[in-house]
């Protein structure tokens, strides 16, 4: 009888021993699965810098872009940074006024950008950039003859913007992508001289390298 005991005791603690075992281990899986943004091994922290080329019409003439960025990626999926872009359209004739006239300005701000898939070669990053800018209205000197009036600022004003985009980049070498994107810009009322309104909303296409650890 005894003997009988003194196994079922045993028998009872090596199983309250393995239980806690258990426990402890499930625990310590639990906490290691746990990630943090800050901290955690398994996150992988990056930048790049890139610069940004583009097309678009403002106020219903061709116009140009040119930008640039500079951001943190965060895990390969998200990057958050600044970002600027300066515009500039065709020069036309204004024959009421009989003058040469154009718009140009820049705006810049917040960069967030979340990356898809981007371990692929090719993959989607979506650009959402929130800030603030200036629009000029000008004058131009187009035959750039001496005595002709030189290029000057008839009206400015200033404005705020959110230009969301959607971006196709290409891991080309392993410090180095091209995106191939569209992006369109929403501005604030626009109160410019002889301007409409949302003079600069509207899409544009944009080339953009990029130079960083991706």
């Amino acid at each position: 009888m005894r003997t009988i005991m003194i196994i079922l005791i045993s028998f009872s603690l090596i199983n309250k021993i393995s239980a806690q075992d258990t426990v402890d281990l499930i625990y310590d899986r639990e906490e290691d699965e746990i990630m943090t943004l800050f901290g955690h091994h398994n996150v992988v922290h990056g930048g790049y810098g890139a610069l940004t080329f583009g097309y678009s019409e403002i106020e219903n003439l061709n116009g140009v872009t040119i930008g640039g960025r500079g951001a943190w990626i965060i895990g390969h999926w998200f990057a958050m940074g600044i970002a600027g872009t300066g515009f500039i359209n065709d020069i036309q004739y204004n024959s009421f006024e009989d003058q040469y006239t154009n718009l140009t300005g820049g705006y810049g701000g917040l960069l967030l950008e979340p990356i898809i898939l981007p371990w692929f070669p090719v993959h989607i990053s979506i650009p959402i950039l929130f800030g603030a800018g200036g629009i000029a209205y000008v004058i131009s000197n187009s035959s750039g003859e001496a005595w002709e009036t030189p290029s000057f600022v008839e009206d400015a004003t200033s404005f705020v913007i959110l230009e969301p985009g959607a971006e196709l980049e290409l891991n080309l070498v392993r410090y180095f992508r091209l995106s191939l994107g569209v992006s369109y810009r929403l501005t604030t009322e626009i109160n410019l001289y002889n301007t409409s309104t949302f003079p600069i909303n509207g899409w544009s296409g944009n080339i953009t390298l990029k130079f960083g650890k991706f």
